[in-house]
């Protein structure tokens, strides 16, 4: 098949990137010159594991192409993939200006029957949306689809290709049936292609994300708790884990949740439901954890140097929103480092794939090591914000 990949971001560089992995003609279009070109040489603008290796692999293969010029990308192509952000707006609210621009432009851009394919994350009724933009610019024949992404972050490569599900949501047997065998290849061993309507699919990306940010907000606040009676939250999480009605994943106690998906979906489905009339209780409450839980790690950093840390020199380990990735969004990282340098203390950072991004932010405000111990020299604590692996089982004589 002939696919068009609008966005390099993280969903449109790796959806892309493994479509083309299995012999399909891919195209990922992006606005910007620099990215494109960078691109084409097979230098990639994340860190994602194993993703530079592919995309260098399916560049020289001639199987994965990126351009500017969506014209020249949708000739003859039947698959169109959105893929462009949905930031946080006004109010929470998904902004979906990006969204609409790029089905004005595919709109114009069709040359004959075509498939959009949604996979950013939007609200309800969006794909409608983009439907009537695209009908208003076209004569074409072509039909609408929503394909939600659930990629994580540092492992986005091997979620893609060995996904849990894929959901597909279309009002069209002929676009369920295209859009199951492109996938086919993923879910050879049995795991589920989930059919349903466009507004359902479009509604189930938002519930998974806030589910799992609710677990991240739950277990922090069984954190809180535990410590104020002396409780070992190492222990109740093991034997929370074994209990098969919930499991070990994302009941990990830290600074709460980032990233570029969780703070804005949690907010943006919370907004959802008061256009709806809808209290939604527990949503605000996760958003409501998660920022208290910085600010008790703060407060518990002010509390042991008698509320003065002036002069205090912090010694920063991971900046990164969670490890196997580069991402600084929402990063729970930045709000520890804002108010260390607001309250006087020097900070020096290290991360193992952030300190181009920890630069952009800081400049010189912060110190970037490259090595975890050495920048311990004269350094009053260390603070890991970040579970890389490395921090895991550091040295502590070396430490020392």
């Amino acid at each position: 098949m002939k696919i068009v990949v609008v966005g390099t971001g993280y969903v449109g560089l790796v959806a892309g990137t493994c479509f083309s992995n299995t012999g399909h003609s891919v195209t990922c279009v992006d606005v910007n010159p620099d990215i494109v070109e960078r691109l084409k040489q097979g230098q990639i603008p994340i860190y994602e594991p194993g993703l530079e290796d592919m995309v260098k692999r399916n560049v020289a293969e001639g199987n994965l192409h990126f351009t500017t010029s969506l014209e020249e990308a949708m000739e003859g192509a039947l698959l169109v993939f959105l893929c462009v952000g949905t930031p946080e707006g006004e109010g929470g609210r998904a902004d979906l200006s990006y969204v609409y621009a790029a089905a004005k432009q595919v709109g114009r851009a069709m040359t004959g029957y075509t498939i959009v394919v949604s996979k950013s994350t939007c609200p309800v009724g969006t794909a409608e949306r983009v439907r009537e933009i695209i009908r208003a610019e076209t004569t074409q024949e072509f039909d609408m689809a929503s394909n939600p992404e659930f990629l994580k972050e540092g492992n986005a490569v091997d979620d893609f290709v060995k996904p849990d599900r894929v959901v597909i949501g279309t009002d069209n047997v002929r676009v369920e049936a295209i859009l199951r065998e492109l996938y086919r290849p993923y879910v050879r061993t049995g795991n589920p292609v989930l059919s349903m309507d466009i507004p359902t699919a479009e509604f189930t990306k938002y519930a998974c994300n806030t589910m799992l940010a609710s677990r991240i907000s739950m277990v922090n606040e069984f954190a809180t708790i535990a410590d104020t009676l002396g409780v070992d939250m190492t222990m109740v999480r093991e034997g929370m884990a074994f209990d098969r009605r919930i499991g070990p994943h994302f009941l990990f106690p830290g600074l709460g949740y980032g990233g570029s998906c969780f703070p804005k979906d949690v907010v943006a489905l919370s907004d959802i439901a008061q256009q709806q009339g809808v209290e939604a209780h527990m949503i605000d409450a996760i958003q409501r954890v998660n920022h208290e839980q910085r600010q008790r790690f703060i407060d518990s950093v002010m509390s042991h140097y008698g509320h003065d840390i002036s002069g205090k020199s912090f010694a920063v380990w991971g900046a990164a929103f969670k490890p196997k990735t580069d991402d600084l969004r929402e990063a729970p990282a930045l709000t520890i480092i804002d108010h260390l340098l607001e309250q006087g203390a020097r900070v020096a950072v290290h991360d193992p794939e952030a300190h181009e991004g920890m630069m952009e932010i800081y400049g010189d405000r912060v110190s970037i090591a490259q090595d975890m111990y050495e920048m311990l020299e004269g350094t009053h604590a260390v603070i890991v914000c970040t579970e890389w692996s490395k921090f895991h089982n550091p040295n502590f004589e070396r430490m020392r």
